[in-house]
């Protein structure tokens, strides 16, 4: 009739299902300016600035975040300024976005106040 739950203080939160390892999230913090390449096997998220090239499972630019340089990911969502190339299977712009790239993706998501300049292409295959 009773039964004992879990603690919700001491609960683990569930993580979004996100395809490949469940990798954590490193955040490139908005005091940081790196130029080079990251890699990841988890997802990115970039509050600074980067000047380079990525690659990850996912990548997230904050609305104050500025990236440079070509992007391979799964998945790119882009609140912030972007200039460059980007290869992924979903790729999202919110509204506060300002992007100049070369998109080659299979899913877009443009939300209303996204300013885009460059060329969307599907991949063959």
């Amino acid at each position: 009739m009773f039964s004992k739950t879990a603690d919700p203080i001491s609960a683990p939160t569930a993580r979004p299902a996100t395809s490949g390892s469940n990798s954590a999230r490193s955040v490139l913090g908005p005091d940081l300016r790196i130029t080079g390449e990251i890699s990841s096997t988890g997802s990115v998220e970039v509050l600074g600035e980067i000047d380079g090239n990525i690659t990850a499972n996912g990548l997230i630019i904050g609305q104050e975040g500025r990236v440079k340089g070509s992007v391979s990911a799964h998945s790119v969502e882009i609140k912030g300024r972007f200039d460059g190339k980007i290869g992924c299977e979903s790729f999202t712009l919110r509204s506060t976005a300002q992007v100049k790239a070369d998109v080659r993706t299979n899913a877009i998501v443009i939300e209303s106040g996204a300013e885009i300049d460059g060329r969307f292409l599907k991949p063959k295959g």
